[in-house]
């Protein structure tokens, strides 16, 4: 079956009691057994639950994987994943990250003397520099965020497994409508359901897909023992999400590209950041590996100062000023001020993330309507 039909089907059979459509939600803390000892497919709800079982079937077959994995939120997923290393191991991570997971490898991760270096990704040979006979992870993120930079993910990925090295992709952006990580050789994907998998700003979520049993069972224990996993009425939610992401994903794709164009051609933008755009300089490469669009995500910098886009994001009506990304209602935002505030001032000048960088998760609303919105507050903040 194609794509958008996996995603309304899988892990959606009607309930065989009652006939109904949509799978009853389970919301028992604990099971019953069949005797002493004797165990059956559920027994507490940490460790299990069949809400939680049908989205991790249906999220596990869009990206192409065998076994999923649903948790509390996208950094409890990439938490459970740090913690398949040992104390005195290293991990190699894409320059351009999100801002949370720069904050945990940095400052949470770093406790358990776990050493943690940022590469280019886009640069093989000093990607390859940055290994060491401890790198045990690889921590890829495509497109990049918030410098939407795309990563060639079957070059890093062969690159580090010819060192023994585990890799795991952050497809958020993306998601398994543009990019299917594990079909390019990855051993982990990693995605903040919260954003285009839910779509709607409603739920907090994360997941982890994998093809591989041995290593499911590893971030199961992980998962099972310290108990960030997903309730049943936010697994509800994400199910629901799923059967519209990729007529959603196609449709953010098209109006960010829309804007990203308009954007392009105005005076008073001194860069844009898209892929879709033939300027960019991973274009070509993001038109092989993502498959019919560039996503929803763009960003691009004013011919201005700090104020000028602080007063640009603020000045906006449609696109609300706010973190998070990938639902319905389009979002702008700062990065400096906002996202990657986690960063400390000179590790963001050194990453490339100016001040004048704003952020745009482009929603679901028309695109002039969205394009005459932007205008307006780029106007109040910049002068041609």
């Amino acid at each position: 079956m194609k794509f958008r039909t996996r995603a309304i089907h899988v892990g959606s059979d009607r309930d065989a009691a009652t006939g109904a459509v949509v799978p009853p939600i389970h919301v028992a803390s604990t099971y019953v057994q069949p005797g002493a000892g004797e165990w059956g497919e559920f027994d507490y709800g940490r460790s299990g639950n069949p809400t939680r079982s049908r989205l991790q079937e249906t999220i596990a077959d869009l990206e192409g994987g065998n076994h999923a994995l649903a948790f509390a939120s996208g950094m409890a997923a990439t938490h459970c994943v740090s913690m398949l290393l040992n104390s005195g191991e290293h991990i190699v991570a894409g320059a351009d990250i999100y801002g949370g997971t720069y904050r945990l490898l940095h400052k949470i991760i770093d406790r358990s003397q776990i050493r943690v270096t940022l590469s280019s990704t886009q640069d093989l040979e000093q990607l390859e520099q940055s290994f060491t006979p401890q790198t045990r992870l690889l921590w890829l993120e495509s497109p990049g965020n918030p410098l939407l930079s795309i990563t060639d993910l079957a070059a890093c990925i062969e690159l580090a497994h010819r060192h023994n090295i585990l890799v795991a992709v952050d497809n958020t952006f993306a998601t398994p409508v543009l990019t299917r990580p594990l079909e390019l050789g990855a051993d982990i994907v990693m995605h903040s359901a919260t954003k285009y998998l839910g779509g709607h700003s409603d739920v907090i979520g994360g997941a982890l897909v994998t093809r591989d049993k041995a290593l499911h069972d590893r971030l199961y224990f992980v998962q099972n023992a310290t108990g960030a996993v997903l309730g049943p009425f936010d697994s509800f939610l994400l199910s629901r999400g799923l059967k519209t992401l990729e007529l959603r994903v196609r449709e953010h794709s098209r109006t960010a590209q829309g804007l990203a164009e308009r954007l392009a051609a105005d005076p008073r933008v001194a860069r844009v950041l898209y892929p879709g755009l033939p300027t960019h300089p991973g274009h070509e490469l993001a038109k092989r590996q993502m498959d019919g669009g560039f996503g929803g995500m763009l960003s691009f910098e004013l011919k201005g100062d700090y104020q000028s886009a602080k007063r640009t994001a603020e000045s906006t009506h449609l696109f609300q000023l706010a973190v998070s990304l990938g639902a319905v209602e389009s979002l702008i935002e700062q990065p400096a001020s906002m996202s990657h505030a986690s960063y400390d001032p000179a590790a963001r000048q050194a990453h490339g993330i100016t001040d004048t960088l704003i952020r745009l998760s482009v929603g679901l609303e028309d695109v002039d309507d969205l394009w005459n919105d932007l205008d307006q507050a780029i106007g109040k903040s910049v002068e041609c």
